[in-house]
């Protein structure tokens, strides 16, 4: 069993601070003059196409292993991988998956799903356990978007040459 984190965990523990930072700058860095409506690299990033996507899901990772080290319960490790997934299924469908990067915000949601799930200041059981399950899993949904963005360009290929042909 892991210890429950004090209440002020994410302003006194550094790793913690930066995935706050990391996910900050992914979804809500930036905002626009005038209005309360912010993003962050992750829309900005996401509107190179397919490029962008993975990038957005690899970082992704990354604040899902600190989370995972930090104890969150394998109920909750999934939860925030559907956000993931859901984020970056999504984000493959041209200019509406750009829009829905600019507000679905699957990072700053699991790092709000973290704190409230410490919130409690219960003790977590520790995760370890899922680790290698959730990584599988994780690497095997990575393999299937970069599946279906190859399809996805070939058949944006197939769709262009056939235009072109036709001109």
């Amino acid at each position: 069993m892991t210890e429950p984190p004090g209440k002020n965990t994410f302003s006194e523990d550094p790793e913690l601070v930066r995935l706050e930072a990391l996910s900050n700058l992914m979804d809500n860095q930036f905002r626009i003059p005038g209005t309360d409506w912010r993003f962050g690299l992750d829309g900005i990033v996401g509107l190179i196409p397919y490029v962008g996507d993975m990038a957005g899901f690899v970082v992704s990772g990354f604040l899902m292993r600190t989370m995972v080290k930090k104890g969150a319960s394998p109920l909750l490790m999934l939860r925030m991988m559907f956000n993931y997934i859901v984020d970056a299924v999504v984000g493959i469908v041209p200019f509406v998956g750009d829009l829905f990067d600019f507000g679905f915000k699957a990072n700053r949601r699991n790092v709000n799903l973290l704190k409230a799930y410490y919130a409690d200041g219960k003790i977590k059981p520790n995760a370890t356990r899922s680790v290698a399950f959730l990584g599988l899993l994780f690497f095997a949904l990575f393999m299937v978007l970069i599946w279906l963005v190859w399809k996805l360009a070939a058949l944006v290929l197939s769709w262009a040459w056939t235009a072109m042909e036709g001109i």
